[in-house]
């Protein structure tokens, strides 16, 4: 029997994305350091695919000090060079500057509402949605939840975050599933169904 049949048809390549999918899209994440890591993927990614954020995500954890949100908040302009210098990385220095920025912006968010994770997930009141909409078969990339969450994020100072993208990381997170409905981690997941 085929088990990929019961998967997403975006994720069969055999690969990276599957593996992601099996392990990480839409399961409800809570930790600090992995809510950050996924909100700056998202960042890296703007303009270029998932694909390539997951097969250069070993080369960010290396540049970013694995992802440790209060060590790349004190990167200085050697931390700069150090990461657009390392073999394989993305050469944005307007995208490296916009992660330091972020990290700042996400410890003053800790200490306003005592983590991230309460932070994120109070806008859904602690639970994972699934829109009427995605079940009725439409694709959506964006919605009045994401746009909420990007323009609190953007007046606080967050960059290459918009509306897109954060809805990309309320899949990634759980606060939005989006696993077809015939997909088996649909059900693993659940959750509660909005209009």
């Amino acid at each position: 029997m085929n088990t990929n049949q019961h998967k997403c048809a975006w994720c069969q390549d055999g690969g990276l994305l599957e593996h992601y999918h099996d392990t990480e899209w839409g399961i409800p994440c809570h930790q600090e350091k992995l809510l950050f890591e996924y909100l700056m993927l998202e960042a890296m990614s703007c303009g270029l695919s998932w694909n390539l954020m997951l097969q250069k995500r070993e080369i960010f954890h290396a540049c970013f000090a694995d992802f440790d949100y209060k060590k790349v908040a004190e990167f200085t302009e050697a931390d700069i060079n150090r990461a657009m210098e390392y073999p394989g990385m993305i050469r944005s220095r307007r995208k490296i500057e916009a992660i330091i920025s972020n990290a700042k912006c996400f410890l003053q968010i800790q200490q306003e509402f005592g983590s991230f994770d309460k932070y994120l997930w109070d806008y859904s009141e602690g639970k994972t949605f699934i829109y009427q909409r995605h079940l009725d078969g439409e694709w959506l990339t964006k919605n009045d939840l994401s746009d909420k969450i990007a323009a609190d994020l953007k007046k606080r100072g967050f960059k290459f975050l918009g509306s897109t993208l954060i809805y990309s990381y309320l899949q990634s997170v759980g606060i939005i599933n989006d696993h077809e409905p015939k997909c088996r981690m649909f059900e693993k997941i659940g959750g509660t169904i909005k209009k």
